[in-house]
């Protein structure tokens, strides 16, 4: 049962869906909350992400990196919590919108 409740958990961050319940709300928004960090540290956070994928080439990734921060922004709230909500949504907006922005004058 342990390891099944954990392995949901896991899942839960990959897919960044909160199904498997509160415990799993929690999770993805510990996940997630990088995206709510200052500016510099999200902008390391984007170098390091750049760098685990630096097989891919520079137009494929950032439509594709672009295409997956327009889902957060999609979404009501990128956090699922309020006390991670309250916290970090607006920074990761701010975040995430900038990231997008730069991402789409590098594609062209």
């Amino acid at each position: 049962q342990l390891a099944t409740n954990v392995s949901n958990l896991v899942m839960a961050t990959k897919s960044h869906n909160a199904e498997a319940g509160s415990d799993a709300a929690l999770v993805v928004d510990v996940d997630l909350c990088i995206l709510g960090q200052g500016e510099r540290r999200f902008a390391e956070y984007e170098a390091q992400i750049r760098e685990e994928y630096r097989f891919v080439p520079d137009l494929i990734f950032n439509s594709k990196r672009a295409e997956i921060l327009e889902r957060f922004l999609a979404r009501e709230r990128i956090y699922i919590t309020d006390f991670f909500a309250s916290r970090y949504e607006r920074q990761a907006r701010h975040n995430v919108e900038d990231s997008i922005q730069k991402l789409k004058r590098e594609r062209r």
